[in-house]
């Protein structure tokens, strides 16, 4: 699939194009997108809370949820956090197989750092 750079409007594809589009449904809230209120993920209403284990696991369903419902090119099998250097910052580092490639039993790691604000 071929899109847009979000950053810079030059043409994006590939696996640039699948972590434009993670990063997108992971830091939009649900409800937000006014013609698709289910689109996004409740990854953001969690970033603020303390982190105990019960909402650690909250954070990688919501990842998880979000991603399976919204990123069909990606099947993930692993999701890893890491946190970042500023308050709201951290990086997701997801694990699994592009199905949108020809090659689908091709591995895949991307790792995108989010900014929650």
């Amino acid at each position: 699939m071929r899109g847009m750079s979000a950053a810079n409007g030059k043409a994006l594809e590939g696996a640039a194009h699948v972590a434009q589009s993670i990063a997108d449904i992971l830091t939009t809230p649900v409800g937000t997108r006014v013609m698709r209120r289910d689109y996004g993920s409740l990854l953001p209403e969690l970033i603020d809370q303390p982190i105990t284990p019960a909402v650690l696991t909250r954070i990688y369903g919501a990842i998880a949820g979000a991603l399976m419902r919204w990123e069909p090119r990606l099947r993930i099998t692993r999701i890893a956090l890491a946190s970042g250097s500023a308050h709201g910052a951290f990086t997701v580092h997801l694990d699994g197989h592009r199905t949108d490639v020809p090659l689908a039993s091709e591995y895949t790691r991307l790792s995108l750092p989010l900014i929650f604000r």
